[in-house]
């Protein structure tokens, strides 16, 4: 039981590091006539207007960035959140993108890979 404690108190304690980042907690791809549409979910502490999750790119493996989405204002009770980006261009022949969120502190959070279907 106290191996459990410590456990579970190391964990509380890491999560504030976390939160400062943003991260990707969900993506999906879905193609159409006008290109691919990207909806993504993004956690993050937004706390105001000085320090919020302010964008996401999509990019190829070796970086390429294929679109971004701009995030306008913080979303301090909506978390996480999603939004979406339509008429992204992919390459013929690539089959993963990576998903970087941006916040206006920290710059890039953490990639998130999302196999294309």
């Amino acid at each position: 039981m106290k191996k459990l404690s410590l456990l579970i108190a190391a964990l509380l304690l890491a999560t504030p590091a976390l939160a400062n980042e943003p991260q990707v907690v969900n993506a999906t791809a879905t193609q159409s006539a006008d290109g691919w549409r990207f909806d993504v979910a993004i956690l993050h502490a937004d706390t105001g207007w000085e320090h919020y999750a302010d964008g996401w790119g999509v990019y190829t493996l070796d970086g390429q960035e294929l679109g971004y989405r701009v995030l306008v204002h913080p979303h301090v009770n909506e978390q996480p959140f999603t939004r979406s980006l339509g008429g992204v261009e992919i390459p013929t022949g690539i089959t993963q993108v990576i998903i970087r969120p941006h916040d206006l502190v920290h710059g890039d959070g953490p990639d998130y890979t999302l196999d294309l279907p």
